[in-house]
């Protein structure tokens, strides 16, 4: 596996004179070393686990562990690369002639090795080498089109916090090898057991902001919705669909393995982020007309799902309900496995809109399904699914969720039971919220008349971009209705930090039409069987139209009184989200600008209407913190002369003062 990616780096390097080739050897060899990952990774979840010593020092003891929590993400990354690999060699003819292909080969097998060597490492230094190296690789990939002043700012914002987080993740584990008396994640696993009630609230919270700041949790998001846009979108599929998560690894290796998950309140903390980043996270998608902006605040939303499950399942096991707590472990798993799947085909959808159109804003586009069919269908699934449709993928891991939330009332805590029930309520919003934002970007750019040149000049994309969201447009659908095939497996990797399995015997291939929790432990659902009635509920309307056919006049589409026979009459994007825009204007604080102009004083020639969104954190958090540091670096200046003589003398004042404390000490 590791071989492949070098080799794809290595020739992207040698071949990087000759696109074409370069590309194919590139991220063909990509997609080998993705196949090779599946099959490790499905070796390790069904055997033993793997270790690999590459030093033996007793302090620093370099090696690669693979349990089965880390080959479930190795196997979720290797799923996702060799789908975007396979759409990257069509995607990336774009850039022949104008960017280096090499380059862009390089850095995107070097990412990808840099993400499995987060997931495998089993040191403390060794891990930070090598998200130091992710980090790094990830943001060249961001400015990758460096002459966009946007992507450079972007860039700029991603390094900055990205930074941030490995400043609280080096807090962390400064603790943790405090304790323990080394930096071997082995000896991390008994350091939850030895430090004092402190210390481990302060490696959780370290740990938390630290990778949540990768996750993109709210309010350390604001990277997110800049680095997301501006990235190739083979890039974009991968940093949304599988780098965010290694964070999210690291979150559940900490607080169960690490920690032991002995704080309730670790939990609630948990809990109530994911809440408020799911809401606002698509809130802010709801009203985005960039399509990249709007898939990046819905990664926002969608950590902010399996951040629920996740804080759930940290409530449930310090309330010593080890069964629900798996269960809901098993939700943050399967919508984890799902957004990977379903956020890499919208994002390869949004990456062949653009291929195909030149422009991502929604507003400019419409009527295309014409002109990409195929194209439209797959996109298609992939909204259905994010929106959490029956029968596709993203309804049964929100379903889960959901379901886990309501399993609060067998605990005796009221207050447990009343934030999670809460919880469930906000997910229900977020769901609704969800499908109308999808609803919105389906029918704006694929339905209803052109409304720019470039929608009209739209043409079907190349094979490899549609066989490589085919792909994942097919996992879609097979997640969704055959749930009873992953869940046992999702079980006993649940159980490898939990300690115990959630199903037991209640669920197996003879149950093949439901997935099935024991009713004193929730309720059960069939996915195919809700499939088969959707089936029947569509070939309602068709049987009624063949039994009730006759010759029917047809006329143009009517609106309001006026046929559309231009663009101009239909409902934009911007209309289209108005409501929500009305109904959360406390959030948005939208802000518009009129300007008309007249020809005479009775006689109005032109008119323009703008209105903006704020974005509130980036405004009110943000912006105050940089200029606090851009004053007081102002002020530093004033000892940054840029001389030497000053710099020697600040030198010798150092000296004189530690030498007089020595001679202070030794009197």
């Amino acid at each position: 596996m590791v071989a492949f990616y070098l080799i794809g780096a290595i020739s992207s390097v040698i071949l990087n004179k000759k696109d074409s080739i370069c590309s194919y050897f590139s991220f063909f060899s990509a997609a080998a070393g993705a196949l090779l990952g599946v099959i490790f990774s499905i070796s390790v979840i069904f055997g033993e686990t793997f270790y690999l010593a590459l030093s033996q020092d007793s302090y620093l003891e370099f090696g690669f562990f693979v349990d089965k929590l880390s080959a479930f993400f190795i196997l979720v990354i290797s799923i996702s690369v060799f789908a975007v690999s396979i759409f990257s060699t069509g995607y990336v003819k774009e850039y022949f002639g104008k960017k280096n292909i090499g380059r862009l080969g390089f850095l995107y097998n070097i990412f990808i090795l840099s993400m499995i060597f987060v997931i495998c490492a089993n040191n403390a230094i060794m891990f930070l080498i090598v998200w130091e190296l992710m980090s790094v690789i990830s943001f060249f990939l961001v400015v990758y089109e460096h002459e966009k002043p946007e992507t450079r700012k972007a860039g700029f914002i991603y390094i900055v916090m990205t930074h941030i987080g490995t400043g609280f993740i080096l807090l962390s584990f400064m603790i943790f090898a405090g304790t323990s008396g080394s930096f071997s994640f082995e000896t991390f696993n008994s350091a939850g057991l030895t430090m004092t009630p402190l210390l481990k609230d302060l490696a959780f919270i370290f740990a938390f902001i630290g990778f949540g700041a990768k996750a993109g949790i709210v309010p350390l998001h604001i990277w997110l919705p800049y680095a997301h846009p501006a990235a190739p979108s083979n890039v974009s599929a991968l940093m949304s669909g599988v780098m965010i998560k290694t964070a999210i690894f690291m979150m559940i290796r900490i607080s169960f393995d690490f920690l032991g998950a002995s704080g309730s309140w670790w939990g609630y903390i948990v809990l109530a982020v994911g809440t408020i980043s799911a809401i606002l996270g698509i809130l802010y998608a709801v009203v985005e007309p960039d399509i990249k902006r709007m898939l990046a605040f819905s990664s926002i939303e969608n950590i902010g799902i399996i951040l629920i499950g996740l804080g759930a399942s940290m409530i449930f096991f310090a309330s010593q309900k080890p069964i629900i707590s798996a269960i809901a472990a098993i939700a943050a798993l399967y919508h984890l496995l799902n957004h990977s799947v379903f956020k890499g085909l919208l994002f390869m959808g949004a990456g062949s809109i653009i291929y195909s159109t030149h422009t991502k804003n929604i507003e400019e586009l419409g009527g295309i399904i014409k002109k990409m069919p195929l194209s439209a269908i797959l996109i298609l699934i992939g909204v259905l699914s994010i929106s959490a449709m029956p029968p596709f993928s993203g309804f049964v891991s929100e379903w889960l969720t959901f379901q886990s939330l309501l399993l609060s009332f067998n605990l005796n805590n009221n207050f447990a039971i009343i934030m999670l029930s809460i919880s469930a309520a906000f997910l229900a919003l977020t769901g609704a919220l969800a499908a109308y934002c999808f609803l919105k970007f389906f029918g704006m750019v694929f339905l209803a008349l052109p409304r720019s040149e470039h929608a009209r000049h739209a043409k079907e994309v190349n094979i490899p971009m549609l066989a490589g969201m085919g792909l994942f447009a097919l996992l879609s659908i097979l997640l969704g209705i055959l749930p009873v095939y992953v869940l046992p497996v999702l079980d006993m990797i649940a159980a490898s930090f939990i300690g115990t399995g959630a199903f037991g015997q209640s669920i197996s291939v003879g149950t093949f039409w439901m997935i099935s929790i024991p009713s004193s432990r929730g309720i059960s659902i069939s996915t195919p069987v809700l499939l088969a009635i959707l089936l029947i509920l569509m070939l309602i309307p068709a049987i009624i139209l063949l039994i009730n056919r006759r010759a029917q006049p047809i006329y143009e589409t009517w609106g309001c009184g006026q046929p559309i026979s231009t663009a101009r009459n239909e409902y934009s994007a911007n209309a289209f989200s108005k409501p929500v825009q009305m109904w959360f204007k406390s959030l948005y604080r939208p802000a518009r600008e009129t300007e008309a102009t007249y020809s005479s004083p009775y006689l109005k020639e032109s008119f323009r209407f703008e209105s903006k969104i704020e974005q509130v954190f980036e405004q009110y958090l943000y912006n105050p913190i940089v200029d606090f540091v851009m004053i007081k670096s102002r002020k530093a200046r004033l000892i940054q002369t840029g001389s030497i003589h000053a710099y020697l003398g600040y030198i010798f004042g150092i000296l004189t003062i530690l030498f007089m404390f020595i001679i202070a000490g030794g009197s």
